[in-house]
């Protein structure tokens, strides 16, 4: 175990502070589970109103690349994680000289280059969809003609279906180039889906590894609205296949952290699975993620605390869910002009769990807070989020 990742036990005499890159919803429940076990914390982001910097000890407010915070966060933390996998690689790097730091910039830099990315997918042995760089107009040109139609996407910055677009033939994906800026992209091929789940991995220094239960995974306009998680929600197979994969993934990077891996299922009688499986991976994320948010309330130990016990050098458990649960999340879009949506109707509702980010402004589109709904059966969690979803006017799923 590298020494910058000696076990950090809270409640000694002492004061151990973890640090988090990123000021978002993802590093405010990072705070929260690492003050909960113990430890004091300090947040690094320029938004004097960010989610986690005002329930953090401490709020470093720089960019992430300022060389006085960079050095400010160093001092006050033992070690560092992020909540935003754009948080340059760079700054991660700097960190790293003195004090530990996961995931390290390594990894983070290739799940911010999907080029890279689908390199290190198909090293690992994990099916890709047949995909082509574009960097230039001869790359542009020499796509090959069974790519399309196909979604072109930015090959870095791209998240909740940003820097993307779909293009039915070369006409529409010359212009959808020239419509990002002729940034460097990667056109994907469009495969028939069955289905979209993710499995979210945490992986300790000494290379412990444990995971989540597979999630299933609803997007709408490529932001997550919906995930499904309980006992007969996908083929065994299947699930046993999602895991191997992204443990795969993860021990390739020599990863330490909480890893989220998403992947397609794609149609059994398709030409598509009987060349790739039935299984293919799309992207990782290397850091929690908004589909492993149920496990705050159905697991017993979520993945926020997965998070503090990598970057603290702590035992890792596998993770045990207690409840069926879905999860709902709360866009910007439900709240109405200078209100609040019915939240006294919703939590009147048996087994609904409400946590809100606390940010200042609802937009479309924005992720405000999330929905669980957890109970004793599949069929009354299922009731019970339909009918949530119907207070709130959130589509069906």
């Amino acid at each position: 175990m590298s020494t910058k990742f000696r076990a950090m036990v809270p409640g000694g005499s002492a004061e151990l502070t973890l640090g988090v890159m990123g000021g978002g919803q993802l590093g405010r429940m990072f705070v929260q589970a690492a003050q909960r076990m113990g430890y004091f914390t300090a947040v690094l982001d320029s938004d004097p109103l960010s989610p986690a910097g005002r329930v953090s000890h401490h709020h470093i407010q720089t960019s992430y690349t300022d060389p006085q915070g960079l050095a400010q966060l160093a001092q006050r933390c033992q070690a560092v994680t992020t909540e935003f996998e754009n948080v340059p690689a760079p700054a991660l790097a700097e960190l790293a000289r003195t004090i530990g730091v996961s995931p390290n910039s390594h990894s983070v830099a290739i799940a911010q280059d999907r080029a890279r990315e689908k390199a290190h997918f198909e090293a690992c042995g994990v099916p890709v969809a047949p995909y082509a760089v574009i960097q230039t107009p001869q790359q542009l040109a020499a796509v090959a003609d069974d790519l399309l139609p196909g979604i072109l996407k930015t090959s870095s910055l791209g998240y909740d279906g940003k820097g993307q677009a779909r293009v039915r033939n070369r006409d529409e994906l010359a212009a959808a180039w020239t419509g990002l800026k002729q940034v460097p992209c990667v056109l994907e091929k469009l495969l028939p889906l069955q289905l979209e789940c993710s499995v979210i991995v945490a992986r300790g220094a000494d290379g412990a590894c444990v995971n989540l239960p597979v999630q299933r995974n609803l997007h709408r306009e490529g932001i997550l609205a919906v995930t499904e998680v309980y006992e007969g929600n996908l083929p065994p197979a299947l699930v046993e296949r999602a895991i191997a994969a992204a443990i795969s993934i993860a021990t390739g990077l020599q990863y330490v952290g909480v890893l989220c891996v998403e992947f397609f299922a794609l149609e059994p009688d398709c030409q598509a699975a009987s060349v790739l499986g039935s299984l293919v991976v799309n992207e990782m994320a290397p850091r929690p993620h908004n589909s492993g948010h149920y496990s705050l309330d159905a697991c017993d130990i979520s993945q926020f605390e997965l998070q503090v016990r990598t970057l603290a050098a702590l035992p890792l458990v596998q993770p045990r869910q207690h409840s069926p649960a879905i999860m709902l999340n709360l866009l910007g879009d439900l709240w109405p002009e200078g209100g609040t949506p019915p939240w006294d109707k919703v939590l009147a509702l048996p087994g609904i769990h409400l946590h809100l980010y606390g940010k200042a402004k609802a937009a479309k589109g924005r992720k405000m807070g999330h929905l669980t709904v957890t109970g004793a059966t599949v069929d009354q969690v299922r009731a019970t989020a339909l009918q949530a979803a119907r207070v709130l006017g959130i589509a069906a799923f």
